[in-house]
């Protein structure tokens, strides 16, 4: 699947070493082509949380089936 810049898209795996799990959302900042994208995950208050070069597979869509939710980072990561 590819994505197209400020899509809202959900990880789909844990990464453990940055503190995020499956499921956050982030929002693609970057394209870099159909398979590598940057994406950017983020605190309430608007802090980036992480930035990452992820690939499509670790990544899915959102829609209406969804249901956002609000998670301590761990920070120790």
């Amino acid at each position: 699947m590819s994505f197209e810049l400020h899509n809202c898209v959900a990880l789909n795996r844990d990464l453990p070493e940055r503190g995020l799990k499956s499921g956050d959302l982030g929002a693609v900042v970057h394209v870099y082509d159909t398979e590598a994208f940057e994406v950017e995950f983020v605190t309430p208050s608007g802090e980036t949380a992480a930035l990452l070069t992820l690939h499509a597979s670790d990544l899915r869509s959102v829609d209406d089936g969804d249901v956002l939710a609000v998670r301590r980072l761990d920070k120790s990561a």
